[in-house]
């Protein structure tokens, strides 16, 4: 029995070994170099990477306007791309074939870009806006069919906050197709306004009114230059036109005040605003 049990183990380790190769010493110290090899640059790379990353938002802190969101998507790009390159040249270390793998990449990329057209779209705009900024953090703009207070501009998409306090959230790419208004682009803004007389009343009289209410407020910017002149003959009235400086905070606080105090003395010196001509045979029809 034993010697029928001897064998049958014999016949058993030569089926085995007749499986294992006769170089199987090299070939484990070749795969554990390339394993080795491997995850040195992986190591490696990933040091090398996060150096460059760390030098490229230094350098693109120093620039100057470069908002901190834009820097660290940028950064993020950045370190995402050169750790695929990082990866893919330690698997071609270890004998896997990469161009397979590059292929997909390009396929899925192509995908991704059809997928979100839309949105690298926003994203490139809010790039433009970042850099070029035709706005910033709380002006008040006309952008995007929206009108209201800038709170944030986002990579994408930019928050506005309306008069009555309603937050509005505008893709970028709205914004940057078409035209931008931003009412706080300069210190000052000048107020225009027309007035209209009825051609029975004093020219000179009413032009004296108009220029007093115009310098009584102290919010006018009167070294600018205050401008009452007649600049229509219209159909039931005698048109003024007044043009006076004021600071940008202070718009609609004194273009209030001059539509207020206008009617007033023309009131008080019996000056007549007279209705429009049609606005007159309309309530005759009535």
């Amino acid at each position: 029995m034993e010697k029928e049990l001897e064998k049958n183990i014999e016949v058993i380790t030569k089926d085995i070994t007749s499986y294992i190769p006769h170089n199987i010493l090299e070939i484990i110290s070749a795969y554990a170099f390339s394993l080795l090899m491997a995850l040195l640059i992986f190591i490696i790379g990933k040091w090398a990477v996060n150096k460059v990353v760390t030098v490229l938002g230094k350098v693109l802190r120093k620039v100057k306007g470069m908002e901190e969101t834009l820097i660290r998507f940028l950064e993020n790009i950045v370190y995402y791309a050169l750790m695929i390159i990082v990866l893919l040249t330690a698997l071609g270390k270890l004998g896997v074939e990469t161009t397979s793998f590059l292929a997909i990449l390009g396929a899925a990329g192509l995908a991704i870009g059809l997928a979100l057209k839309d949105s690298l779209g926003n994203f490139a705009s809010g790039v433009m806006i970042i850099l070029f900024k035709p706005f910033k953090v709380g002006d008040t703009v006309t952008a995007g069919g929206v009108t209201g207070t800038v709170k944030e501009v986002g990579i994408f998409s930019s928050i506005f906050v309306t008069a009555d306090n309603q937050k509005i959230i505008v893709p970028n790419g709205s914004i940057t197709t078409g035209s931008i208004t931003n009412v706080n682009a300069y210190e000052t803004r000048r107020i225009d306004l027309v007035i209209g007389i009825g051609y029975k009343d004093d020219i000179k009289k009413a032009k004296e009114v108009l220029t007093n209410v115009a310098t009584s407020n102290e919010k006018v910017l009167v070294d600018k230059g205050i401008s009452v002149v007649v600049s229509e003959l219209a159909e039931s009235s005698v048109n003024f036109t007044i043009n006076v400086w004021v600071k940008t905070s202070d718009y609609s606080e004194v273009r209030f005040y001059l539509l207020e105090n206008i009617k007033l003395s023309f009131d008080n010196e019996g000056i007549s605003i007279p209705y429009p001509q049609q606005d007159v045979h309309h309530y005759n029809k009535i």
